[in-house]
């Protein structure tokens, strides 16, 4: 199995809210198997001991409870993804519905479930399953915590700013990690590959279109050492690609029209969305879908915009600390053998991350206010190499104050940096209106 199936099919399972659910319920069915031979060979005091009409009565009620509870997270969870569509994000659903805490309780109840219908189905005048009816009743409880935990926590979720340090947190652990990873590789660079001489020896191309989730990079470099050819890959991870587009190109080595490009291909997963496993900028796109669906006309809430620029600002910076071009690739690695590998610069997460607020968030005072704010803090923390970006932004941002708030007599409030939007320690005016 190719790794490209390999990790679709893991993406699905991860996302599927009927996988462990369904194991539960396997489990639940064994377990109460198992159970009813072990009623059958075990003596428990009479404290523990049950007349077969409360053994059936006590079980009945567990059977139902369970499948009301079980109908009450879908309608949770069926709620959740309308707010969080309608509010958030809809990229933010590929994130949610992954969440262990849903699936693990999902499965203990459809697992409880099963087992007390085993042993309900087994009650008889002359036998009755106490060990098994009272461990029913323990895992009803026990469902009962759970999904009190599970209520909490999808509660507490719906608040914005948790989305925001949720998100936030994919790309502060998974950039860093790949990072850390990659930078010990040394045939690995960073760039794109233009106006070589020689024809590429192995084209492998899109078998369907669909955007470009993971690439096995480990896989990729084996194969560059193995073949000692140069593998260059011409598009990002995140980018929408058609069908039949060129994925890689191999040079060095005789031309091929082998099963080469086959392997190569197969180390690319395809999908119909964007994942934040190796795209950082998929998560910030997220918070920033979150911040401007907060600043329209029809919410109107620049609070939560804030709320969000502040997770910005923190991912931001471990961005914007980092070296991305300690492996840049450059003339001098002509004749390397190795993978190159295009990936997004400091200036399009800036982009990315301050344009679309900024412009959605225009007429703003506190959103100003703290986005200036932001990029002074970001002046100061991140490489001298990202700083000229920085500035650009600075300069915008003031381009659009002036032209927003010319006639307003909130001018000179709207001009100076706030981290807290308005009510936080106010700063001093640095740069003056763009004319």
């Amino acid at each position: 199995m190719s790794w490209a199936r390999r990790f679709r099919i893991r993406q699905y399972l991860r996302g599927s809210l009927w996988v462990l659910p369904l194991a539960g319920g396997v489990l639940g069915v064994l377990a109460g198997s198992g159970m009813l031979l072990l009623d059958k060979s075990v003596s428990l005091p009479d404290e523990l001991t049950y007349s077969s009409s409360t053994a059936s009565t006590l079980l009945t009620t567990i059977v139902g409870a369970t499948a009301a509870l079980t109908g009450f997270v879908v309608t949770v969870t069926v709620l959740v993804v309308q707010m969080a569509t309608g509010t958030f994000s809809a990229r933010y659903m590929r994130i949610w519905y992954r969440d262990r805490m849903l699936k693990a309780v999902l499965a203990l109840l459809v697992g409880t479930l099963a087992f007390s219908f085993m042993l309900l189905r087994r009650v008889e005048e002359n036998f009755v399953p106490n060990l098994g009816t009272s461990i029913a009743g323990l895992l009803l409880i026990v469902s009962l915590l759970v999904f009190l935990i599970f209520l909490d926590r999808f509660l507490h979720r719906l608040r914005p700013v948790a989305v925001a340090s949720l998100v936030g947190g994919y790309v502060r652990r998974d950039f860093v990690a790949r990072e850390t990873r990659l930078a010990a590789e040394p045939d690995v660079f960073w760039g794109t590959v233009q106006d070589r001489d020689e024809p590429a020896s192995v084209v492998a191309r899109s078998a369907r279109a669909g955007a470009i989730q993971a690439v096995d990079i480990d896989g990729l470099v084996t194969w560059a050492r193995h073949n000692r050819r140069l593998v260059v890959m011409r598009h990002r991870i995140g980018d929408f690609v058609p069908a039949g587009a060129v994925l890689i190109e191999a040079y060095g080595g005789p031309a091929t029209d082998g099963g080469e490009h086959e392997a190569l291909r197969a180390m690319i997963a395809l999908g119909d969305e964007r994942t934040v496993e190796q795209d950082p900028s998929f998560a910030i796109r997220i918070m920033v879908d979150v911040a401007i669906k907060a600043l329209s006309p029809a919410v109107n809430d620049p609070t939560t915009a804030v709320q969000v620029i502040d997770h910005l600002g923190e991912v931001l910076r471990v961005i914007g600390g980092i070296d991305l071009s300690r492996s840049q690739w450059t003339a001098e690695h002509e004749n390397t053998i190795g993978l190159v590998f295009p990936i997004r610069s400091w200036e399009d997460y800036l982009t990315l991350a301050a344009t679309e607020i900024r412009c959605y968030g225009a007429s703003s005072i506190q959103v100003m206010r703290r986005m200036r704010a932001l990029l002074e803090e970001l002046h100061d923390e991140v490489r001298e190499e990202h700083r000229p970006a920085i500035d650009e932004e600075l300069v915008r941002l003031d381009a659009t104050v002036a032209g927003t708030f010319a006639d307003s007599v909130d001018l000179d409030r709207a001009r100076v940096a706030d981290p807290q939007g308005i009510g936080g320690r106010g700063g001093t005016v640095t740069r003056g209106p763009v004319p």
